[in-house]
Order: C-alpha cells, then sequence, then structure tokens
C-alpha cells in the first residue's frame, strides 16, 4: 500500500512537470518575436522556466511523502514507516532539492548568460562570409560568461567559510532549531547562495510580482476594448473617407497650376498621404480581427470568443476575490510571525506555532489529508504567482532604475529580453517558493496534516494510543519538541531548507520577511490605481505593430533580391542548386 501511494504521488509530479513543460512552451513563443526566433534561446527559456516550476511544485510531494508516513486520525507513525524507511524518503527528496536548487542556480548565472552572448557573438555578415567560426562565437561569448562563473565560485566560497549563528539563545535548545543549524560545510555553501539569490529575486519580486498580483486579475475585469471593436471599424472607416476626401481638394484647388503646389499645401498633402498608410493599415486590422477573409473556423471562434466574453469578467472576479483572500493570509502570518516569532531577528522571523487563523493555511492543511487535491490547488497558486510575475515584467518592463531596457510584449519580445526575463522569473520564484512556504501556508509546508497523540502509555515501552481520546490528538508544529512528537512529527524538506537559511544567515531571514510587508503595501497601490483608472486602447502602438508586421512581410517577399543583390557585391554565387530552379539554371547555361 505504502508503495502504490509513493508512486502515486510521483505520477502526479510527474504529469505536473508535463503540463510545466507545455505552459513554458507557450509563454515563450506567445511572447518571442518569430522574426528574430532563436532556437537556442527557446530551448534555454523552456527549460530554465521548467526547472523553476518544477523546483516550486514540488513542495506538495515533499508533504505528501512525509505525510503519508503517520496517521492523522490517530496521531502515531505507521507501521510501515520505521525510522529507515522514512530516512530514505527525506534523503530522496533532499537529493531532488538540492539537484533542482543547484540546477536553477546554474541556470540563471551561467546557462543564460552564456546564450545571451552566444546569441549577441552572431554577425550575419561574418557568418555569410565564413569569417565567424563556431570556434570564435563559443570563445566570444564564453569570455564574457566569465565574469559571471567567478561571481558563482565568490559566492560559494563565501558561503563556505561565512560564520553562522550560534547556539546561544533558549530557542536553539528546542530539537527541530537545533536540527536547522547547518554543520555541513558544502551544505553551507549551497544554503548561503540560494539565500542570496532569493534576496536577490525578493527585490524583483515586491516590484514586479506584487504589481502583477493586482493587475491580474483587473486586466480580466476591465479590459481594454479589443482591435475588433465596431467603433474601432466604424472610426477608422470614417477618418479614411475624411483624409481622402480632404487630398482631393487639395488636388482639385491646385491643378493646373503652372508654378506646381505651394509648399504649406505640399507639406500637408504629404502629412495626408502618411496618416492614409497608417488608416489602411488599422482598417486592415479591423476586419482581419473580425474575421473577414478568414475561414469558417477562425470566424466561428471569434462569435464563441464574444459569446463567451462575460466569463472572462466572471473569472476575473473571482481571481481577485482569490488574491485578496491570498493577501489577507500573508498579514495575517506577517503579523504573528512579528508579534509571536519567538526570537524575531535572530533566526529570520520563524514562528514556533501559528497563533491566529489563516484561511489558506487552513483550506492546505485540510485538502492535504486527500491527495492530490492539495497538489491541485498548490498548483493554481503558484501558476498564479507564476501569470503575476510575468503580467508584471510585461507592465513595466525590464527597466534599470528609470531607464526601460527592454519590453516584453506577446510577439514582440526579443531574443535577448526572454533571457533577461527568465534570469528575472528564476529569481522571482525562487522568492515565491520563500513567500508560499514561510507566509501564504507555513503550518501546511511545514508539516502538512501531521498530528501526534498525547496520551501517556499505559506501561512503559508501549506506544501511545489516541483512539479512544481523539481530544488528546494535537498538530505537529516547530515546539513539538516532546520525544513521542519528535519520533511521529517529521518536518518536510523544503521548509528544513528555508528554516535553515534564515536561522544560519539572519539578515537574509530578515530581509525576506520584512519584503513581505513591501509586497503587501505595492499590491494595495497597484490595486487602487488600476481600479479607479479606465484602460485605453493604444491606437499608437497597434499602428507600430501593423508597421513592424508590414515590414515583416515587405522582408519575406523580397528576401531572394536581397540574397541576389548580396552575391553581386560579393561577386560569389551559391554553388548549391537544387530542384527544378537548379535544373533551370542548369538548361539556361547550356542554351
Amino acid at each position: 500500500m505504502a508503495l502504490i501511494q509513493t508512486a502515486f504521488i510521483w505520477v502526479a509530479y510527474a504529469v505536473a512537470i508535463a503540463v510545466v513543460v507545455l505552459i513554458a512552451a507557450i509563454f515563450t513563443y506567445t511572447y518571442q518575436t518569430p522574426r528574430e526566433r532563436s532556437a537556442l534561446v527557446s530551448t534555454v527559456t523552456i527549460f530554465t522556466l521548467t526547472a523553476l516550476l518544477a523546483t516550486v511544485l514540488l513542495l506538495p510531494v515533499d508533504i505528501a511523502l512525509v505525510a503519508s508516513t503517520s496517521s492523522p486520525k490517530l496521531g502515531v507513525k505507521k507501521d510501515w514507516a520505521t525510522p529507515d524507511k522514512v530516512a530514505n524518503i527525506l534523503l530522496t527528496l533532499k537529493i531532488v532539492y538540492y539537484t533542482l536548487y543547484s540546477l536553477d542556480a546554474t541556470l540563471c548565472l551561467i546557462v543564460v548568460p552564456f546564450t545571451y552572448f552566444w546569441y549577441e557573438e552572431y554577425d550575419e555578415v561574418d557568418a555569410e562570409e565564413g569569417a565567424q567560426t563556431f570556434g570564435s562565437r563559443f570563445w566570444g561569448a564564453f569570455k564574457y560568461t566569465l565574469i559571471f562563473i567567478a561571481f558563482v565560485v565568490i559566492i560559494f566560497l563565501v558561503g563556505f567559510f561565512v560564520p553562522i549563528v550560534g547556539r546561544g539563545g533558549e530557542h536553539m535548545d528546542l530539537d527541530y532549531f537545533g536540527r536547522l543549524l547547518a554543520e555541513n560545510r558544502g551544505e553551507r555553501a549551497l544554503t548561503f547562495a540560494l539565500g542570496l539569490l532569493m534576496s536577490f529575486g525578493i527585490l524583483l519580486y515586491v516590484l514586479y510580482t506584487a504589481a502583477g498580483f493586482a493587475l491580474l486579475p483587473i486586466s480580466f475585469i476591465k479590459s481594454a476594448p479589443a482591435v475588433s471593436a465596431p467603433q474601432l471599424s466604424e472610426s477608422t472607416v470614417s477618418a479614411l473617407e475624411q483624409n481622402r476626401e480632404r487630398q482631393r481638394q487639395l488636388e482639385g484647388r491646385n491643378a493646373g497650376r503652372t508654378d506646381g503646389m505651394p509648399a504649406k499645401d505640399q507639406r500637408e498633402l504629404e502629412a495626408l498621404v502618411r496618416e492614409e498608410r497608417t488608416l489602411v493599415r488599422r482598417e486592415r486590422l479591423a476586419a482581419e480581427a473580425q474575421g473577414e477573409g478568414k475561414s469558417a473556423i477562425v470566424k466561428a471562434w471569434t462569435k464563441v470568443c464574444a459569446v463567451f466574453r462575460p466569463l472572462k469578467l466572471i473569472g476575473g472576479i473571482l481571481l481577485l476575490l482569490v488574491a485578496i483572500i491570498i493577501w489577507v493570509s500573508m498579514l495575517i502570518t506577517g503579523i504573528d510571525k512579528a508579534k509571536n516569532s519567538i526570537c524575531k531577528e535572530r533566526c529570520g522571523y520563524v514562528l514556533g506555532s501559528i497563533n491566529i487563523f489563516q484561511p489558506i493555511n487552513f483550506i492546505f492543511v485540510k485538502s492535504s489529508q486527500v491527495f492530490p487535491v492539495d497538489y491541485i490547488l498548490m498548483a493554481f497558486l503558484v501558476l498564479y504567482f507564476f501569470s503575476s510575475s510575468v503580467v508584471g515584467i510585461a507592465s513595466f518592463g525590464i527597466r534599470f532604475l528609470w531607464i526601460q531596457l527592454f519590453e516584453i510584449r506577446k510577439g514582440r519580445t526579443s531574443p535577448q529580453a526572454m533571457l533577461m526575463a527568465t534570469v528575472m522569473l528564476t529569481l522571482m520564484m525562487l522568492a515565491v517558493n520563500y513567500s508560499i512556504a514561510m507566509i501564504v501556508a507555513p503550518q501546511y509546508a511545514i508539516y502538512g496534516p501531521q498530528t501526534f497523540c498525547t496520551n501517556p502509555p499505559k506501561h512503559p515501552g508501549e506506544p501511545r494510543d489516541c483512539s479512544d481520546r481523539p481530544d488528546l490528538i494535537q498538530a505537529c508544529t516547530e515546539l513539538s519538541h516532546s520525544k513521542d512528537s519528535g519520533e511521529i512529527c517529521t518536518p518536510s524538506v523544503v521548509s528544513t531548507f528555508l528554516n535553515r537559511v534564515t536561522v544560519n544567515f539572519p539578515f537574509f531571514g530578515a530581509l525576506d520577511f520584512w519584503a513581505q510587508f513591501a509586497f503587501m503595501g505595492v499590491f494595495l497601490v497597484v490595486f487602487l490605481t488600476a481600479l479607479f483608472r479606465t484602460p485605453k486602447l493604444n491606437l499608437n502602438q497597434l499602428d507600430e505593430d501593423a508597421e513592424a508586421d508590414e515590414e515583416e512581410g515587405l522582408l519575406a517577399s523580397t528576401g531572394r533580391r536581397f540574397g541576389a543583390t548580396w552575391q553581386d557585391i560579393t561577386g560569389r554565387a551559391k554553388a548549391k542548386y537544387s530542384g527544378s530552379s537548379g535544373r533551370g539554371a542548369h538548361s539556361a547555361d547550356e542554351d
């Protein structure tokens, strides 16, 4: 039975990973510009996003495996859950966690930067002439990546030798907190590195994820008018008629003039011609959005989207309620930790036990008794945080202070921007991992539904029995440090790792904790601002997109002419011919 249960938990995780790969691929191909799409950039982006989401989604697997060793109704370990079996489960989880965390750090600090520089090193002219080889391009990218490799080495060296907090203090006498003090220097180095990356991610989490957390449901409720709106089409047609009528007036007024059109009228006519091109593109966009010239399937899909448009409003309201409940839960946990933490800033505000009712934590603890209900809820929560991070980056772009470096938009994102956004999302999801486990659902993340029996045994050496005394069954907490609870209550691996970061390096713990209040403040400000702000359709942006699409089409249709021009400049023709073109050229030479 235990083997079947364990296999079912890991199968559910595998299914979640498959879904995550699909989500990462959809995100990558939705935002990446088709004109500059790179296979290497797409692959690295999808793999990196999959790895970081797999790390966060391992939490319910961790909880389910650890909780499967005990019986919540009786408050005792199951017969098969011997200390060796429990130790093997924890070891497996630790290996998976350390592998994923190390993979996330490697991808974020080495692989993605190398891919960025590899793409930047590409020179189309040199590649066509054969001047740029694979080796030269590799070395050009690698020499810049050496800076990041040196940074990684420095981080691990500092983590290897940096002193950790001592055992002083009453709270360190507890078994749970005593086990958090890292003794192994390798674990200490990894703990320090992840704590540092998590702290970097917290800053992005406060700015981008908090804003997206508020904007995501608002965007569903108060979405801007679609391009296919009849008002846009009608106004465009009207403006186009007025434009052409004014052009006819100018041309008619100046017809037959021997000295030509006056400069003032000439400038006005040129401006009208440019405006006409813009209005024609806008008219074409509106017609395409309405399904004109499209197949019956596309037209039917447009109608279906229009029919189910009210569901978007309902979904936005539901997401808003979820966001508010999460916000309230985070506020409750923050107040509880700030007031009742047994060691305050000395251990990163680790909470001994929950003292105030917290709705999200309650829902997860109760749902964890029936796997995979809690897994589905956790997957939704993780994807909501991830989507909020994406919305935040898309709304504000990638910035350095007030300077916008890259813009993140659907179908318009350059490969460099995709890689930068991937690094930012990796750091933000590490912060989300801390937030979910330590703030959103703290009791669930540490012990899940585990309980222990406090009824003393009738005879020495016998196990405790609470089958007739359910009132003596208590929930496992960090303060449950009696001999019996220590044998029954097993903390999750991820909570042990995160608490080890905050206990061994209190600065990281204090920063990550107080940043949650900043997150809630940014959410509140953005939410109130977006609530009373009317969304507008950015016609200038639509015109720019239409112009870019038009240019892309022209480039695609004239590719052969540009290729012929390049051959004329270099004086070399392509030697390889194929198909009918090759036979035609060969026949022409013979003739």
